[in-house]
């Protein structure tokens, strides 16, 4: 299962998430049964055009439609700033779905 993150550095311990406009990079991880087997940095989403199942965003105002179009699942972070924090609430489902 592939998530997107918008972060601000390639730091993978203390990259925070940002907002889709503001963002410097795009985390990519990787999981497999339920654990984090991989986080590969991209300066733009573009770089990467295989299939991606969730985007997390930093809020539910940001224009999410163009991930949902494109057959993703939109999550938004509550609290969590930093991609360790971001990927354990995921795992324990406390991020909150985007929907109509």
């Amino acid at each position: 299962m592939l998530v997107w993150i918008c972060v601000d550095s390639k730091d993978d311990k203390n990259a925070k998430i940002t907002k889709v406009i503001d963002a410097n990079y795009w985390a990519l991880v990787e999981f497999d049964g339920g654990v984090v087997k991989n986080t590969t940095f991209y300066n733009n989403r573009e770089e990467y055009s295989d299939w991606v199942d969730f985007i997390i965003m930093k809020d539910k105002y940001e224009s999410y439609m163009e991930f949902m179009e494109e057959g993703m699942m939109v999550l938004t972070v509550r609290e969590e700033e930093r991609i360790e924090e971001i990927t354990e609430a995921f795992v324990f489902k406390e991020l909150d779905e985007v929907g109509f």
